[in-house]
């Protein structure tokens, strides 16, 4: 359990770094913007909106400052992305096509690599989990998801559901709150 505190810790940690720097992250150019820091992801919608949806969720795991930190770096993100709305759906439609080129390397591999690729699924599937995120944020507005790509990400959710295995969560049983079987599907299991 401790070590599943650290890992929302440190989630926190990355969103509210995410946030402070989402204003000149819309006004780059910059697709994975650097964060300078060594324990730090790229800063990205979908890296920001994955980890937003995990710490929303489980906010009850969190300590009341925790969630008052979350709510200020939401509110954060909120107001460096309101004047951003249409570089906003652009960035993150940018990133989904990145994401679903990304994720079907990953499928194209475990399927010719089979054993060794298996093995790093619960890793991987974190690409899968932010194509969730964006495609989630895209369907509310003010945004309007591209067609196009949701229908890649049903394609590959296709090819991958022929070869997958139910089975257990693979993440932190503590997340699974955040990830409800039907929607989530694809993290319950491996594929075969």
């Amino acid at each position: 359990m401790a070590e599943n505190d650290e890992k929302l810790t440190h989630d926190l940690a990355i969103l509210q770094e995410m946030a402070s720097q989402m204003a000149d992250y819309l006004k780059s150019e910059t697709l994975f913007w650097p964060m300078g820091r060594s324990n730090m992801p790229k800063l990205t919608l979908g890296g920001y909106w994955l980890r937003q949806h995990r710490l929303k969720s489980l906010h009850t795991l969190l300590t009341s400052e925790q969630q008052t930190q979350l709510s200020a770096a939401t509110k954060t993100f909120e107001t460096a992305v309101s004047p951003w709305t249409v570089r906003t759906e652009q960035r993150a439609h940018t990133e989904l096509a990145a994401r679903i080129r990304q994720w079907d390397e990953y499928l194209r591999d475990l399927r010719e690599k089979r054993g060794e690729q298996a093995g790093a699924y619960a890793a991987q599937v974190e690409v899968r989990a932010i194509i969730a995120a964006l495609v989630s944020q895209l369907q509310q507005r003010p945004y309007q998801l591209d067609e196009k790509l949701l229908q890649s990400v049903l394609r590959q959710d296709k090819g991958l559901r022929a070869r997958f295995a139910n089975g257990e969560f693979v993440w932190p049983d503590e997340w699974q709150p955040a990830y409800p079987k039907p929607e989530f599907w694809w993290l319950y299991g491996r594929p075969k």
